[in-house]
C-alpha cells in the first residue's frame, strides 16, 4: 500500500440526479460519478411520477430500463456508454422475459453482466437493475 502513503489524489465523486427516475426509496444516490464512470443504484419499476411499482414482470423490467435511460441521460450518457449490469430477480422464471425487454436497449456491444435470484426486493419488485457506465 505505499502508493496510499504517497499523497495520491484520487477523483472528486458527484452524485447524480433527475425527476425523471424516482426518489430515491433509502439513504443512496440514484447515481455517483468518479473519474470516468457513473455507478447507477438499482432501479426497480417505480414509475417517478406516481411512486408506485408498475404491474408484471414485463411492465418493471421495461421501467427499470427506463429509470436508468434518465439517470444516463442527466450524465450525458446512453446505453452505448454501459459497460457493466447487474440484475437481480425474485424468480429465474422470468430470466428469458427480462433477457428479451433488456436486450432491446442495447444496439451495439452488449455490456458485461452477472444475474442474480434474490429472495425479495424493495416494495415487492420482481426485478432490480443496476449499472456502471464509462464516460468517454
Amino acid at each position: 500500500m505505499h502508493f496510499l502513503s504517497q499523497g495520491t489524489a484520487y477523483p472528486a465523486k458527484h452524485p447524480v440526479y433527475t425527476r425523471q427516475a424516482p426518489e430515491p426509496i433509502g439513504p443512496y444516490s440514484q447515481g455517483v460519478q468518479s473519474g470516468g464512470f457513473v455507478w447507477l443504484s438499482g432501479q426497480v419499476g417505480i414509475d417517478p411520477s406516481t411512486g408506485n411499482l408498475t404491474g408484471g414482470i414485463e411492465e418493471q423490467t421495461t421501467r427499470a430500463m427506463e429509470n436508468q435511460k434518465a439517470v444516463l441521460a442527466v450524465s450525458g450518457l446512453t446505453f452505448a456508454d454501459v459497460v457493466q449490469t447487474r440484475i437481480y430477480l425474485t424468480s429465474m422464471s422470468d430470466f428469458a422475459t427480462v433477457n428479451r425487454i433488456y436486450g432491446t436497449y442495447f444496439t451495439d456491444t452488449f455490456p458485461a453482466r452477472s444475474t442474480v435470484q434474490v429472495a425479495g426486493l424493495p416494495k415487492g419488485a420482481l426485478v432490480e437493475i443496476e449499472m456502471v457506465a464509462e464516460k468517454r
